[in-house]
């Protein structure tokens, strides 16, 4: 197998770090742990647009790029090395605009996607609901149908972004009486809407990009349904193993482990061969995620969707996220704790009270290993 890189995507790579040294030189902005949750500038998106790193896997009639998933997750992984603010389009451009190449109208993959590609709307994703997270299946937000629109009313948690994007792509049920999987569909809404309603949710840190989002008789037009009505749980699940492949679950907190690397040497922790062991051990499972990430990409690049795979990654790669996590807590100590001096130790309490997170949001581990035991496995589901 070969695992050499192109050298056009060798170039890319050194054009993208070229872009980001400047930038953080210039001041731009401040690099964050979990960057593409939490950091959000709109200004840096148009910037990234410009040079057409967003959309790059897009067509080019659609204003994208054009390339491969390869192409894209070096970017991505570059952005992640430098906690760049990306988390305004990171949804749209991740798994939102696959979504409308599958199974959105002309109309509207004309509408949004050069917009995507260009940084200058954020999405979020409408899907988790107080009685449905891991059973997406049993959501009750309705979507009720009224000749040349809907009207929808329900809820939805732990919304990514809600606050500050411009859309949201949401699930809701459209036929009561049809089992479950079988009675959803998919809108694009505007959020400026009337009826709409977001509420901050705050975590352990004291952090807000998480939310609750209300609907009061929100009518969408019908042409903002995507693809066909009460199909929706069969075109969500593609999206998903979008969401769960990326680099992201394992490079939220890059910086922090590049940091820590730094603090060690610069005082003289890695004579502890204890502490040292487990340092070595990071590393190699930090290329293991790797590898099992850029199989993913490998896989769209074939045509095909990683399912299973996509599920291996994330449950590996998130799981080292928290030992991550829990390492630098080791290292740091006390200080880490306080949040107190140098960024090292922000980044590391920060990171330390948002891992708990890791194995939960988009998919927990217990769902993911099922994934894998039936599709990877074929091992019986009951």
């Amino acid at each position: 197998m070969d695992f050499e890189f192109t050298p056009e995507q060798k170039s890319l790579r050194e054009e993208v770090r070229a872009f980001l040294e400047e930038e953080r030189r210039r001041g731009s902005f401040i690099p964050k742990c979990d960057s593409w949750q939490w950091s959000i500038s709109r200004e840096f998106s148009r910037k990234l647009g410009e040079r057409g790193y967003i959309g790059m896997t897009f067509p080019r009639e659609y204003g994208g790029g054009g390339k491969g998933f390869v192409d894209r997750l070096i970017v991505t992984e570059e952005l992640l090395k430098y906690g760049a603010p990306v988390a305004g389009h990171w949804i749209a451009d991740r798994q939102i605009g696959a979504s409308l190449l599958a199974y959105g109208s002309e109309e509207q993959r004309r509408e949004f996607l050069p917009r995507i590609a260009k940084g200058e709307i954020f999405f979020c994703a409408g899907m988790s609901e107080p009685e449905a997270g891991s059973d997406l299946a049993s959501l009750k937000t309705r979507a009720v149908d009224k000749g040349d629109h809907f009207v929808i009313n329900g809820q939805k948690i732990w919304t990514t972004i809600a606050h500050e994007a411009d859309y949201i792509y949401l699930i809701a049920r459209t036929d009561p009486e049809a089992p479950k999987h079988r009675g959803l569909s998919e809108f694009i809404i505007d959020m400026k809407t009337p009826g709409i309603t977001i509420r901050p949710i705050y975590d352990m840190r004291g952090g807000h990009h998480f939310n609750e989002v209300f609907f009061d008789e929100v009518k969408v037009p019908k042409d903002m349904l995507v693809g066909e009505k009460n199909r929706g749980w069969y075109q969500i699940t593609p999206q998903l193993d979008y969401e769960r492949s990326g680099i992201e679950r394992l490079m939220s907190n890059y910086i922090l482990f590049d940091a820590i690397k730094g603090y060690m040497r610069e005082k003289g922790i890695y004579r502890d061969k204890y502490l040292l062991t487990k340092l070595s051990e990071l590393l190699i499972e930090f290329e293991v995620g790797k590898l099992l990430v850029y199989r993913c990409a490998l896989m769209l690049d074939s045509g095909k969707v990683p399912n299973y795979e996509s599920s291996c990654a994330k449950v590996f790669c998130t799981s080292f996220e928290q030992r991550l996590s829990n390492f630098a807590m080791d290292i740091l100590g006390l200080k880490g704790a306080l949040r107190k001096g140098e960024l090292i130790f922000e980044w590391a309490s920060d990171d330390y009270l948002s891992s708990p997170n890791y194995t939960i949001q988009g998919g927990t581990s217990e769902i993911l290993r099922n994934i894998v035991a039936m599709r990877g496995l074929g091992l019986p589901s009951k």
